[in-house]
């Protein structure tokens, strides 16, 4: 289908895309990448009337290490992420998750902004960022405020994002050097989005886990920060045992709907599969 009619805004600046949606509240969207705006405007399941693009703003662009915690620009697109040498030495479970997205084409494109501001339960970045803890940096007329990844998401679609506000950044812990990380995606094909997901982030001390961070991808209508399961496994050796109380607790916590990639009771019990993957690449990669 074709979109109904919109009037096209470029801002330079994020001041001046700021003031076009206060301007014109609910009747505005901002435009990242695109990938789940414009499908859904074909669709008419969304018609904005004014459509912010993001893309004439230079100061969302780019990624920086602050001293421990690294900044990615909302409009850095995931092929960005996966050439960066700041991220694969830092935070290599970006570049990994970013391969997983879709296919090259939408990589070219598709922001990581973009990924994670909209609330659709499908994409990859948003529970990453929870594992990871990350911070969101959110632009309005008031100024900047800051909001956990873990706080940011309520429903399908729905966020702490206020209307008039721009997602403009991410912030991110680095991890300890020498830290296992792994993300693991079950998906039908190629672009797909994941029928279960998950990622892992631990860190090894003696042989025993000394921290534990596990998130999931698309079996619930947010990404789910599966704490108990993380402090299940923190001082283990993840044994047989240990790990599957985890993967129990992490099972738990899923509401995933049934549909084409199959029912949910099938999609919670990959949730947990994917986990298993996930712990033992990420301790194969751990060095204690």
């Amino acid at each position: 289908m074709i979109p109904g009619a919109f009037t096209y805004h470029r801002p330079s600046s994020v001041a001046e895309a700021v003031a076009i949606l206060v301007s014109h509240g609910d009747e505005a969207r901002p435009l990242s990448g695109g990938h789940s705006l414009i499908p859904m405007m074909k669709l008419r399941m969304a018609a904005p009337e004014h459509l912010v693009d993001l893309a004439g703003i230079a100061d969302l662009k780019g990624i920086s290490d602050d001293g421990g915690t690294i900044t990615i620009r909302a409009m850095t697109t995931q092929h960005e992420l996966i050439a960066s040498d700041l991220l694969a030495s830092k935070l290599p479970i970006i570049r990994e998750t970013s391969l997983l997205i879709a296919d090259p084409q939408i990589r070219y494109v598709g922001t990581l902004g973009g990924n994670v501001a909209n609330g659709d339960p499908g994409n990859d970045m948003p529970a990453l960022m929870q594992c990871l803890d990350a911070t969101y940096v959110l632009s309005g007329p008031d100024g900047e405020r800051e909001v956990p990844a873990r706080d940011f998401y309520e429903a399908a679609y729905f966020t702490a994002l206020a209307p008039e506000e721009i997602l403009t950044a991410v912030r991110i812990p680095v991890p300890p050097a020498g830290h296992g990380y792994a993300y693991e995606k079950l998906k039908r094909k190629v672009g797909d989005y994941a029928t279960a997901a998950a990622s892992v982030v631990l860190t090894l001390e003696g042989g025993s886990v000394s921290f534990c961070s596990i998130a999931l991808t698309n079996v619930a209508d947010t990404p789910l920060f599966a704490q108990e399961a993380g402090e299940i496994l923190a001082g283990s050796t993840l044994d047989t045992a240990t790990v599957a109380r985890a993967v129990a607790a992490a099972e738990a916590i899923t509401e995933p709907a049934s549909d084409g990639r199959g029912p949910a009771e099938y999609r919670t019990k990959m949730a947990g599969v994917m986990l298993q993957r996930a712990l033992a690449k990420a301790a194969s990669r751990a060095s204690s």
